[in-house]
Formats: structure tokens, C-alpha cells, sequence
């Protein structure tokens, strides 16, 4: 049975230069070094085939070629490429360019370097239940840090008990971290006259209006974003199926 607001569209982001998993990104573009034998974009965008989203607006600009030619054969979700090969535009003017493609419904906005070791629940079934775009800008997946893998930093969040998100200060360390995905809603976008600018930002305006949520992840976050991070992520998928 079809999920209630449910997204039909994923913004997927694949244009990054992947500074900090070098070497292996000297020839390899970030979301396909694998991961427990699957390219760390093929984790999600299987999640969002599992989930039924129909299509996948990919940016690329960073060894296109590769991302491209990878993405070729997939039938599900639908491919759709927002090229960025002349100029990176970083998450928020990815966004912008790519909004024709996403349509004018809520949308997902996905990272491409973490995934999750799903719980009982879908995660994203989870967060389509949960969106309410009546008092709700944006809704973020986000994961307890004390039971996450790779988070390096001291949390993204402080979440009250109708599950509104809070900006973590900079002296203080915050229970959630952003765990890449999300919704959010079109509208953010449309008045937009920047072509280069990070999404963070939108994220924090919601958060200040009241309108940024959370949804807690179910499961184990896994965020991949060094080359040493990569056996650690994989030694914990192997202690999962166990």
C-alpha cells in the first residue's frame, strides 16, 4: 500500500570533489567507492526504489563521466541528471537548478557519502508518516550520535519533545546528527537569485521559524566519510547480519 506524502522525487547530491576520502578519490568520484560491496550512492537510491520514490535527480560535476556511466543501466528509481560540469554550485544552487526536474511537490534531499543499517522500520516510510507540511519547512532524518558510525564531530541538533530541531551552539555537544536525508519543501527555493550556496543555511532559517523537525533514525547510521571509515563501516554491517 502506498505511503501517505510519500515523495515522488529525490535530489540526490553526487557533484562533490570527495576532498577528504583522497586518495581513492583522485580516480574514484565519492559516491562510488563502495561499501560493503555496494557504491555508497547505490545504498540510498536502492532505499528510495524500496520506498517508491520514482525518480532521482543526480547532480554531477566531479568525473561526471563515471557517475553517469554507473547510473546507466538502473531502472528504479528514474535517473534524471542535473549537470553541474561547468560550474559546482554546492547543495543549495543544485537544488535551485534542479527544481524543473524535482517538480512542485515536497521532495527528498539526500547525501551520498552515509547510509543506514535499517531497524525494524523504513526509515523513509518513517519520514513520509511523519511529514506535516502545515507546521513543517523541512524534516530531517537524524541519528542519535552516541549510536552512529564515523560522526567525528560533536552533533548537529538539539530536539524538544514535539520533535522541533534546535542548532546546536557552537560550544555545546547535541544528542542527533544529520543523518543526510530529508524533505523539504520547494517553496524554500523558488524566490532564490544565488546560483552558488550551501543548503545548511535553509536548514538553520527553518529551525529559527519554528519549522525545522526531526525524525529519529531507527537502526544504525553509518556515515562514510574518510577511507579509514570504510572498514569500520563494514565491520559493523558484518555484525548485523549476523
Amino acid at each position: 500500500m502506498p505511503i501517505k506524502n510519500m515523495p515522488h522525487a529525490a535530489m540526490v547530491f553526487a557533484a562533490g570533489l570527495g576532498t577528504r576520502m583522497r586518495p581513492i578519490t583522485d580516480k574514484t568520484p565519492k559516491p562510488l567507492v563502495e561499501v560493503g560491496g555496494k557504491a555508497l550512492m547505490d545504498h540510498m537510491l536502492d532505499r528510495f526504489a524500496e520506498a517508491g520514490v520514482e525518480r532521482a535527480v543526480v547532480n554531477v560535476h566531479y568525473l561526471a563521466d563515471q557517475i553517469e556511466a554507473h547510473l546507466a543501466p538502473r531502472k528504479t528509481p528514474q535517473i534524471i541528471i542535473s549537470d553541474e560540469r561547468d560550474k559546482l554550485l554546492d547543495q543549495g544552487g543544485g537544488i535551485v537548478k534542479a527544481l524543473p526536474l524535482l517538480g512542485k511537490d515536497p521532495f527528498f534531499v539526500c547525501n551520498t557519502d552515509s547510509f543506514w543499517i535499517e531497524g525494524a522500520k523504513s526509515n523513509l516510510e518513517k519520514l513520509a508518516e511523519l511529514w506535516n507540511p502545515d507546521e513543517m519547512d523541512v524534516l530531517l532524518l537524524v541519528a542519535p550520535t552516541s549510536n552512529s558510525i564515523g560522526v567525528d564531530w560533536p552533533g548537529d541538533f538539539h530536539m524538544d519533545p514535539t520533535g522541533r530541531l534546535i542548532r546546536r551552539d557552537e560550544r555545546d555537544v547535541s544528542a542527533f546528527v544529520y543523518a543526510g536525508v530529508g524533505i523539504v519543501k520547494p517553496e524554500l527555493f523558488a524566490h532564490e537569485t544565488r546560483d552558488v550556496f550551501r543548503l545548511a543555511p535553509i536548514f538553520f532559517a527553518a529551525a529559527e521559524a519554528g519549522r525545522l523537525f526531526g525524525a529519529r533514525l531507527e537502526g544504525i547510521w553509518l556515515h562514510v566519510g574518510t577511507p579509514e571509515m570504510i572498514a569500520e563501516a563494514e565491520k559493523t554491517i558484518a555484525r548485523s547480519v549476523l
